[in-house]
């Protein structure tokens, strides 16, 4: 065989059988991680976008605002003054602002400790019994913060509340109402709250494995040991999240401290609206909303730093 004979039958093993004549170079794979890495910025970019637009931008505003100066007949002008920030820094608005943070806690505390046991008897039910339990409590989230307000008004009042029933079974002597007062207050804002503490807890709590709790009743461990021992622990994460998912969702509430509490008990956000939108002082209300934002942002802070370091003590 010749030279030329061989030709074809190298560039065939070279080139393969299958390949068509005059076909390119492979295309590099470091173009198509390029393009990936550029899909993958492009979804990272649109909710970027999104917390730019409605979130620093108003952030912005709100901050510049803040130090604007208020005109009389409820106008302001820009400028660059400092009586908003001091007249918040006065002893009332630190008493009220102390006291918000204190309410709030004390509703965190309350709704995450109501709501971690029953999420957890929640996800170890049977999906017959537990998806119209999911469905009320998705159901509740639909109810606005004024048919809460008013609704509890009705069920702590003195007429057709809760005292009635009581007065029936014989516990009182007399109805009376149980509202304003900060009870009502707190039961109005965990209950605004409770179904948004489900919800952070439910999937973490789901994926516990039952191995785990059945090991720990096989060594003899009781239901509640094994709580506080298993599930516990595992569910810390998800149980901090949901207290500070409680905690910045009722700062931010208005309505139901205004509606079941007394002027006593209002939170710094009651004050909130009623400059903004009674005394028409934008500048000081931007002041104590922005306040209110940056407490949120501390807290949070704080407690995700707190956290982190001691998951690395314990993991070391």
């Amino acid at each position: 065989m010749t030279d030329l004979d061989a030709r074809p039958l190298d560039h065939e093993a070279e080139t393969g059988p299958d390949d068509p004549a005059g076909a390119g170079p492979e295309p590099s794979p470091r173009a198509g991680l390029g393009r990936l890495r550029w899909r993958e910025r492009a979804l990272v970019l649109v909710p970027a976008l999104v917390l730019v637009a409605f979130f620093c931008v108003p952030f912005a505003l709100m901050l510049a605002t803040s130090f604007y100066r208020r005109v009389q007949g409820g106008f302001y002008e820009p400028a660059f003054t400092l009586d908003s920030w001091a007249r918040l820094f006065s002893d009332f608005y630190i008493g009220r602002t102390l006291y918000s943070i204190r309410v709030c806690l004390l509703v965190a505390a309350i709704t995450t400790a109501v709501a971690f046991p029953f999420t957890w008897f929640l996800t170890r039910m049977r999906a017959r019994r537990q998806v119209p339990l999911l469905v009320m409590i998705l159901a509740a989230l639909t109810l606005s913060e004024v048919i809460v307000a008013f609704s509890w008004n009705l069920i702590l009042g003195r007429s057709s509340g809760i005292t009635n029933i009581l007065v029936w079974i014989g516990l009182m002597d007399a109805p009376k109402a149980l509202t304003p007062g900060l009870g009502a207050v707190v039961a109005g804002l965990a209950y605004i709250a409770f179904p948004y503490c489900v919800i952070t807890l439910f999937p973490s709590l789901k994926r516990i494995d039952r191995e785990l709790t059945e090991a720990a009743g096989t060594l003899g461990a009781s239901p509640s040991r094994t709580f506080r021992t298993v599930v516990v622990p595992l569910a810390r994460p998800s149980v901090l999240a949901a207290f500070l998912l409680v905690f910045v969702f009722t700062l931010g509430s208005y309505i139901v401290a205004q509606v079941l509490g007394r002027p006593e008990h209002w939170t710094l956000s009651v004050f909130i609206s009623d400059q903004a939108l009674f005394n028409a002082n934008v500048p000081f209300a931007a002041a104590m909303a922005m306040l209110l934002t940056m407490i949120s942002l501390v807290v949070v802070g704080g407690v995700s730093l707190t956290a982190a370091r001691r998951a690395r003590l314990e993991a070391s």
